[in-house]
């Protein structure tokens, strides 16, 4: 029996659909929102909070094995208090069920924030531990502090790993998280900037979590990217995918600031979360290279698919969609 938390998510669907399509039998849980109906007989899902401890050890009855993916991502200063509940508390629950229930073994998700990714000049691999200098989001550290959570639990005697994705493009609902960037380029919003991160597909990196589920490592944590890419790039391949004009203008920090803070000015009137923070400004405009060998050597059999590909079968997807509205 497999538990699968966060699967309603963009990588948690991925990963249930490659379960199934092996024959593992699923348990999925939800809060609020049940998960799509994968009209599949080895699939089952349960309501469970991650902060409901009685709950989510109910949940965990009977379970060998963990894909602990749900998470709160957010820049949004009003869900400060949110995030370290859902990413650290919630994830130390989860940690705590499992050691109580004798789960075999934990693959954890967590992020390539975690890791403090504001190094320019720098590039970033499985070494490099979060500080103050080099995270520039309540989210990173967060999820650093969940990090934490899950080896204080390996110390404790579990099989854990930790899996640290860039941003994931697939899927979704294009109101919601990394998919936005496809809907603001299909809309054809005409600023880019000239900062540079990693991308990866999420077919690739619910592969990725299955091998590491089924091999004997434990106790580490894996960078998943497939290519480091501008994100002037990235927008032009969506662009082309779409047959829309990509942005032409070109984003300066002065810009930036100015874009932040007229935000969160606005927010003050709507009472929304801002759609640019301070910290999603200085991310977009920083060049930050990620280092993706670690798992290529571990499983050299493992590749990733191009973005080139994933752009196109994401926004073919997405067009879909768009068609039978």
């Amino acid at each position: 029996m497999i538990l699968v938390t966060g699967g309603a998510g963009l990588l948690g669907t991925a990963l249930i659909e490659q379960l199934l399509a092996e024959g593992k039998t699923i348990r999925a849980i939800f809060n609020k929102t049940p998960l799509p109906d994968f009209h599949h007989h080895n699939f089952m899902q349960v309501r469970a909070n991650i902060l409901d401890v009685i709950a989510l050890e109910e949940a965990m009855t009977g379970v060998d094995e963990i894909y602990h993916c749900a998470g709160l991502v957010s820049f949004s200063p009003k869900d400060e208090q949110l995030l370290y509940k859902i990413n650290v508390e919630g994830t130390a629950n989860v940690v705590n069920a499992a050691l109580n229930a004798g789960v075999r073994k934990i693959i954890h998700v967590s992020s390539v924030a975690a890791l403090g990714r504001i190094r320019e000049g720098q590039t970033i691999d499985e070494t490099m531990q979060w500080s103050a200098d080099t995270s520039n989001s309540k989210y990173g550290h967060s999820k650093y502090l969940g990090e934490m959570e899950v080896w204080r639990g390996i110390a404790e005697g579990l099989d854990a790993v930790v899996v640290n994705p860039v941003i994931i493009l697939g899927t979704a609902n294009w109101n919601e998280g990394s998919t936005k960037i496809f809907r603001s380029v299909y809309e054809e919003f005409p600023y880019y900037t000239e900062g540079v991160t990693g991308f990866v597909d999420v077919r690739d990196v619910a592969k990725a979590m299955i091998l590491l589920m089924q091999s004997e490592v434990s106790g580490e944590r894996f960078i998943v990217s497939a290519e480091n890419s501008t994100y002037r790039n990235i927008f032009h391949l969506i662009a082309r995918a779409f047959g829309k004009k990509p942005p032409h203008k070109k984003v300066t920090p002065l810009m930036a600031k100015l874009f932040w803070r007229l935000q969160a000015f606005k927010s003050l009137f709507t009472g929304a979360s801002p759609l640019i923070t301070k910290e999603t400004t200085k991310t977009a405009l920083a060049k930050v290279y990620f280092d993706n060998s670690k798992l290529l050597k571990t499983f050299p059999a493992f590749s990733y698919r191009s973005l080139e590909e994933t752009v196109s079968f994401t926004a073919k997807a997405l067009q879909q969609k768009i068609n039978k509205q």
